[in-house]
Order: C-alpha cells, then structure tokens, then sequence
C-alpha cells in the first residue's frame, strides 16, 4: 500500500512527479477524483470515482494535479453553508450530477491542444486562477483562463505553489489594501497561528510593519510565542492578554494600532475593536469560533472604527492582472527563503488510495484546529 498520511513541518522536496502519463493506448488518462452529488458532511457525501480524460484538442491544456490543499472553505461547500457553490454535472461519467470539490490547487502541463498558447509547455506548474474548478482529483481538462502559469519553479517545492492562492495571499492583501499602513505601523491579528496569520506575520516583517498576534491560551504557549517571534512577529499574546489595553499600550508605546486582522469572531473580534486607535479598520476574513461579530457601539461612535469583510476568491475573480503580480511576489520571496511554509500535514494520494483515506483529513480538518494545513499529494507510476 503507498498511501499513508504523514506529518512535516518542511516542504516535500520531490515527491511527485518523474513517473510517467497514465493512459491507455489511444491517449486517454484515467482521472481519480472525489465527488458529491448532494451537500452535507463530507464522510457522508464524498465518493471516489474514475472517468476517462480524451487527449486535448483546440484550446484544451490536460493537467495532472501534483498537489491539492484542504481548505475550510473546501469543507463549507461540501456541506453546502459556502455563498459559492461548483457547478454539478454529468460530464464526470457519473450516474447523477456530481461535482468535484477543492479550490486550490498545482497542476502540471501533460498536452495542449493545437489552439492552446505555444508558450504553455508540457512540463510546466501552474496553479487555479480561480475558485470552483475541483482540485480534488489526479487529472483534468483545463483551459488557459483557469491556470496562473509558474513560469520558473527552481527553488519552489510542490507545497508551496500549492498553497500559495489562499493564505498567503488573503494576508499579503489584507496588509496592503487597508488603513494606508507604512513601514513602522503596526497590526494586530487573531488566529496569528494559522496559515494566514504566519504568512502575516512574515510579510508583514518585509513591509517594515510591526505586528502584535493573538493565540488562544495553551499547554506549551511559550514554544509557540517563539515559534512566531522568530517569523518576525513583535508581539505574541494570548486572548486572556488581549483584554488588556493597558498591556497592549505597553507593547506599543502608546502607538496607535492602525488594522486588526479577525479570524475568528466572538469575544476574540470585540477585544481586536478595542485595542485599535482612533479611525483604525478591522478586517473580517473567518469566523472560527462560529459567534456572531460583536462591535461595541462605543468604538464606532467615539473611535470611528471602520468594519470591512474580505474573500479571496472575490477579489481575485475581480483583479485577474493584480493577481499575478501578487503570486509573483510572493513566490519570489518563497524562492528566496523569506517567507516559510505554514506546518501542514501531507496525505499521499496513489492509484491504490481508499476513499476513507481520503476522507479521514478532510473530517480533521472540520473537527479540529490545528494549525496545520491539510494537502492532497499525488503519486503517480
């Protein structure tokens, strides 16, 4: 049996991809692919199913999938409480319309079809451009508008690129496109253990910012406030610290605290609203604790406190051009080791998988916060 799940706490170096292209003898691949047909949890829904890929013809690119997150957004639309929802057909072979989940994704160039940009070569990463194509699978028909092309993937593991849509993304435009901030100003974010809150912390670090992070009180709470501090971050605290303007004055010299990053909703966005200065915005970009938002009217009246919300997947159905020059950066501070990966936690996906092997990450993922980022890693002969 190849397939396993395993724990890492650094980028899978090569674990894909030297093998050869799975087809019969008239050019078809056999994709393997979890479907639904109904919403509801994933253990319930979730099958593993097969269908046939045609070789590519006009503009159709064929992508075999290196490696596919398990987001909780992934985990929402399966239960069908996501605003977006894929679309459900026949076109996957199966009895009735199914859909594939998984927004996130790294693919590699396998053909292209004769319409298809020379530029785009077999051999070649990209990523989704976009939400809903169904990253949960081994191989698909693509076209260019689905794909962002890596264009130089030296010195970039199949992680990283996989990765690099979401978190660090929702983070690198959280910090650029609210409250002006500048070199020397500083943020605060809950849930600065996550994904997005360490991608925060890093680039925040490259931008001169300075950040204080929230983390729930835990056993082991000072390992993790060096674990964060070494990223860059200025301040780790936890939510029993956070109520504590006077504390938090203390950190900051009396520097007013421009952005507050929320994650996670509750009682952890009402302390975030009062720790911020005078006309400070707080961001809203997960509901972790599931609790209604709760501002105190006393921070809108007397503080100007500006609330926004903010989702990925919108902005970049809406800045296409600005997306690239975004993953560019960040990837190329990927390449030059100053943004590290988030601990995630990788489970090999192989013509032998079983489909509770599949599923068992996908239930963590709902019932436990881990701090880890769970990952399709496929395996091909």
């Amino acid at each position: 049996m190849w397939s396993f799940v395993t724990r890492h706490t650094g980028p899978v170096k090569h674990i894909l991809a030297t093998g050869r292209h799975y087809s019969t003898r008239f050019g078809y691949a056999n994709s393997r692919c979890l479907v639904f047909s109904g919403f509801g949890q994933p253990e319930k829904v979730l099958k593993l199913h097969s269908y046939s890929i045609p070789p590519p013809y006009d503009d159709i690119i064929n992508v075999r999938f290196i490696a596919s997150p398990i987001n909780p957004a992934d985990i929402n639309q399966i239960e069908g409480v996501y605003p977006e929802r894929p679309e459900f057909t026949l076109g996957l072979g199966t009895g009735e319309k199914s859909a594939v989940p998984g927004n996130e994704g790294l693919v590699e160039i396998i053909s292209c079809g004769s319409k298809v940009n020379p530029s785009i070569r077999p051999g070649q990463w990209a990523i989704m451009s976009g939400p809903n194509f169904g990253t949960w699978r081994t191989y698909a028909q693509a076209k260019e508008s689905n794909l962002i092309m890596i264009p130089d993937k030296e010195g970039i593991s199949p992680i990283q690129a996989a990765t690099v849509s979401v978190n660090p993304s929702t983070a690198y435009r959280m910090l650029k496109d609210f409250a002006g901030l500048g070199p020397g100003d500083y943020f605060v974010q809950n849930a600065a253990n996550s994904g997005v809150g360490r991608s925060a912390i890093q680039i925040g670090r490259l931008w001169g910012l300075k950040s204080i992070n929230v983390v729930r009180d835990r056993p082991g709470i000072d390992k993790l406030k060096e674990d964060l501090k070494s990223l860059g971050g200025t301040e780790v605290i936890t939510e029993t610290e956070a109520k504590d303007r006077r504390y938090i004055a203390k950190i900051t010299g009396g520097q007013p605290i421009k952005l507050a990053m929320n994650c996670v909703g509750g009682e952890s966005a009402t302390n975030l609203t009062r720790i911020l200065g005078h006309n400070g915005h707080l961001v809203t970009y997960g509901a972790m604790s599931r609790l209604p938002l709760l501002v105190p009217a006393s921070a809108l009246i007397f503080r100007n406190i500006h609330c926004h919300g903010f989702w990925i997947s919108q902005w970049s159905k809406e800045n296409e051009a600005s997306k690239s020059q975004m993953i560019g950066d960040i990837l190329g501070w990927i390449r030059d080791g100053k943004l590290k990966d988030a601990p995630y936690e990788a489970t090999k996906w192989s013509e032998d998988t079983k489909l509770e092997e599949l599923i068992e990450p996908v239930k963590r993922g709902i019932s436990e916060y881990s701090g880890r980022k769970g990952v399709f890693i496929m395996e091909y002969n």
